[in-house]
């Protein structure tokens, strides 16, 4: 059911009478019952009918080992009467006796075939590798030593897996001989059935695995080898739970897999053979089944919803109408905010060619000091230069040097002074960087210098020794300070003894503080207002305060005003200590 069928069905529901939704939830009832019922009696039938299966090939797979092994126990009886072979052991001449193995291997179709001395040496083998070799502590050479039958034995290698040996002695009368080995080949069973969609294990008396299909398998007993299976993961858990919530208990896991365990006897030493079968064949053919009932169910669902919801279809047709509208308002307030979002660019170029100007203005104010300043070095420049020329004409050359040392000092102090005025020409970027607020103050006070001479005020400062450390625009920062230190000229413009108090202070917050001696701030409400101004006309627009509040607010601190208890003004900058701000961050 999908989601515009949900939303059909909670639009109409207010409006179903009992006896419909009477009728829904009887369906749905109806549909869980047959779901779970089915999947009951279908499991249990498909399961029978595997397991009968697995039966069938189970005795196919015993019949075959049982011709083997059959088949096989008669070569030795055979070889042990043969004429040539026992010649050979009785002469103790065997240049012949290899060749002669292998060509009975090919003709009997076993496995391999050695033959050893009374000692237990290897003579004589259709893998001449193993001549020479000696077997004379093992179990199947002294058994078949003892025994006057064909004696069957299950050596396990040290590679894993067993060889299975028919060996029974060779006598001449009443004389032993030797022995004469046969393998049998089970192994190639094993690989046969590797390619089965079963898993299979033989077992001995004893319970230990012979073959297997799972080579972790051999050589363990028959319950450890089913509880060796690798952990499964946290999605293999959750579809191994959602595959068997209605059957019963799988008989065992092989490679996390649920199976069905069918045993049989094979009438060999009380040996057993078992098959495991997935369930998946199953699950598949249930399921198929299961997938048409939920589809029928579906399509009678989605048939009563579709006569169900023909009242809302009249509401939705004015819902659409409504949608539409609100489409066509949804656009114009589209519209509305991007003329809003163009206006507040445009006014924000605006507030940065007007600071940019405030700048320019402050700027016009210190070019009369400024030129003051630059024409006092100008003048000396030239009477040391005069000065210089006369000393190099008179050959005193240190004296010239002199001079010369002195005009470098001079052009020096200019450089600094235009630098100053370039540096703080030029516009303020966003590129915040680690700032010393001290440096700043410095910078400041060296740029308002020509006009702070001019008036005669008294600078009294007060900053720590150790750096205060700010995140911020270095350019934009010196701007708020020069701000305030004009402003601060200004108002101590008629006052007989003007000062200027800056103080530094670094704790929470650095706070710059600038107190003057002034007349104080008749408006504190409005002084940060842009355009207002309490100077004459011609003497200011009213914008510094204005900027300088903006800049120290993105800058993440607070620029406040307010009267001094013993008069005139104190403006308060508070900025964000470095530290701070990173554990902040943080």
């Amino acid at each position: 059911m999908t989601s515009n069928d949900t939303s059909s069905i909670s639009a109409a529901a207010p409006g179903l009478p009992w006896r419909a939704k009477l009728v829904v939830v009887f369906l749905v009832l109806l549909a869980t019952i047959v779901v779970l019922v089915s999947n009951r009696l279908l499991t249990d039938r498909y399961t029978a009918d595997t397991r009968s299966r697995a039966e069938v090939r189970l005795a196919l797979y015993t019949g075959n080992l049982m011709a083997e092994l059959q088949r096989t126990s008669v070569v030795p009886l055979l070889l042990a009467n043969d004429p040539d072979l026992v010649s050979s052991l009785k002469s103790g001449n065997f240049s012949g006796t290899s060749a002669k193995l292998i060509k009975l291997q090919s003709e009997l179709g076993v496995a391999s075939i050695r033959l050893l001395d009374s000692d237990g040496r290897v003579v004589g083998a259709t893998n001449r590798n193993l001549l020479g070799t000696s077997h004379r502590n093992a179990k199947y050479f002294v058994d078949a030593q003892r025994s006057k039958d064909t004696i069957f034995s299950a050596v396990r290698r040290e590679t894993g897996g067993f060889d299975f040996l028919y060996s029974r002695k060779v006598t001449d009368g009443s004389t032993t001989r030797g022995v004469i080995l046969v393998s049998v080949d089970l192994m190639k069973y094993e690989r046969a059935w590797a390619g089965l969609q079963d898993a299979i294990m033989v077992t001995d008396s004893e319970g230990t695995v012979m073959l297997a299909t799972e080579p972790r398998w051999r050589g363990l007993p028959a319950a450890d080898a089913l509880a060796l299976r690798d952990p499964p993961s946290a999605i293999a858990r959750a579809l191994r739970a959602t595959a068997e919530w209605t059957q019963d208990p799988p008989d065992a896991y092989v490679r996390g897999e649920a199976v069905m365990r069918t045993e049989a006897r094979v009438p060999f030493r009380g040996w057993k053979i078992a098959t495991f079968t997935a369930y998946g064949s199953v699950r598949d053919q249930v399921n198929g089944i299961l997938a048409l009932e939920i589809m029928g169910f579906a399509i009678l669902m989605a048939f009563t919803f579709y006569l169900l919801s023909r009242r809302a279809w009249s509401r939705s047709l004015s819902f659409q109408r409504e949608s539409a509208e609100l489409r066509l308002l949804n656009a114009r307030l589209q519209r509305a905010i991007a003329e809003r979002e163009k206006v507040k660019k445009d006014l924000e170029v605006a507030e940065l060619t007007l600071a940019q100007s405030s700048k320019l203005a402050a700027l016009g104010e210190m070019s009369a000091a400024v030129s003051h300043e630059l024409n006092q070095p100008l003048a000396a420049m030239k009477t040391y230069l005069a000065g210089a020329r006369l000393l190099l004409q008179r050959k005193r050359l240190d004296e010239a040097l002199s001079s010369f040392q002195r005009v470098d000092d001079l052009i020096e102090r200019m450089g600094a002074i235009t630098r100053q005025l370039k540096s703080y020409a030029r516009k303020g970027g966003e590129a915040f960087e680690e700032v010393d607020l001290r440096a700043c103050v410095s910078s400041a006070l060296a740029m308002m210098e020509p006009q702070l001479k001019a008036r005669v005020v008294k600078i009294s400062r007060g900053v720590p020794r150790q750096p205060v450390m700010v995140m911020a625009d270095r350019l934009r920062l010196e701007q708020v300070i020069i701000n305030l230190l004009r402003n601060a000229l200004d108002a101590t413009k008629d006052i007989k003894d003007p000062q200027i108090d800056i103080l530094l202070s670094a704790g929470e917050t650095a706070t710059l503080t600038v107190r003057d001696n002034g007349h104080g701030i008749s408006d504190l409400e409005n002084l940060f207002e842009p355009f207002y101004t309490t100077k004459k006309p011609g003497e200011g627009v009213g914008l510094g305060l204005a900027i300088s509040s903006g800049i120290v607010t993105d800058l993440g601190g607070r620029l406040t005003a307010r009267n001094g208890d013993g008069g005139g003004a104190v403006f308060e900058m508070q900025l964000p200590i470095l530290g701070n701000r990173q554990e902040a961050a943080e």
